[in-house]
């Protein structure tokens, strides 16, 4: 792992929005990280120090149910991640933050190569954009305890915590689309 990370290396912020509080997504058991928020907010005035660049990831759903409708309570985004002027906002519809964007664009354009994720949730939204950021040649490092699950039934109905969850999904990206890290091993490449 490299000691520092380049100035140009931007944070993404992925669909850190009140959505994610609705307790639908908890109907199988609690999520993991409670202090995620925390970390985030820390991460954040910290990055923002630093001069480097924050791109926010906001999912608008297309589903008419979905806990993260445009223009609902829960498509705004949790008060730990606000963006401020400045920040870049992508808008996506599906689980990769590259799908339907000009997230690879604008990272092109930048000559940004090295990318920092958190955000929500690990197994789903976080875990298809790292390993397409990965398949596209970006140096990526996903903060770990910055970025939660919930707990989740496999395929045969056997439950998973969030634990779980995330710890495989996790192992699912390190190494091969990304470098897990926290967020004192962040701080300390800052």
């Amino acid at each position: 792992m490299r000691m520092k990370f380049p100035k140009e290396t931007v944070l993404l912020i992925i669909d850190v929005q009140k959505a994610i509080d609705n307790p639908v997504w908890s109907k199988h058991g609690n999520r993991n990280h409670p202090k995620a928020e925390e970390n985030m907010a820390t991460i954040i005035q910290e990055w923002r120090k630093s001069g480097r660049n924050i791109i926010h990831v906001k999912h608008e759903s297309k589903e008419p149910n979905s806990t993260y409708r445009p223009d609902s309570f829960g498509c705004e985004f949790k008060e730990c991640v606000t963006p401020i002027a400045g920040e870049r906002i992508i808008s996506k519809h599906v689980n990769s933050a590259f799908i339907g964007t000009k997230l690879e664009a604008t990272l092109r354009e930048q000559n940004i190569s090295d990318l920092v994720v958190f955000g929500v949730i690990t197994n789903n939204s976080v875990e298809t954009t790292v390993r397409m950021a990965g398949n596209l040649g970006f140096n990526t490092y996903v903060v770990e305890d910055a970025t939660f699950t919930f707990a989740k039934p496999d395929y045969y109905g056997r439950i998973y915590s969030a634990e779980e969850v995330h710890g495989i999904s996790l192992a699912n990206m390190n190494h091969e689309y990304c470098k897990i890290i926290s967020t004192s091993e962040l701080m300390n490449m800052l």
